[in-house]
């Protein structure tokens, strides 16, 4: 495999990269399509539209209306423990 036989230390030729390069030329740019066609070109932060009103069923607070559903789900704790206790655990061990 010399420079003289016109291989590289692949062993592939000079041409069939030639070959391979003018294929994806020809091709085009495929990362530039998938960009056009799958992301966003800006972020949209309008959160006018967002409400919580269909949630609520009948109750006027949102809070309460929290409050009874994780009561339905069992996940409603009365022990008045804080997220900071539930991350962190309580002092009292």
């Amino acid at each position: 495999m010399s420079e003289e036989s016109g291989t590289n230390p692949t062993g592939h030729t000079e041409s069939t990269r030639d070959v391979l390069t003018s294929v994806w030329q020809s091709q085009g740019d495929p990362a530039a399509t998938l960009d056009d066609e799958c992301s966003p070109t800006k972020v949209c932060r309008n959160m006018q539209g967002i409400d919580f009103s269909g949630f609520a069923e009948g109750d006027t607070d949102i809070r309460d209306a929290w409050r009874n559903r994780l009561a339905r789900e069992g996940k409603l704790s009365e022990s008045g423990q804080s997220i900071r206790d539930l991350v962190l655990g309580s002092d009292e061990r």
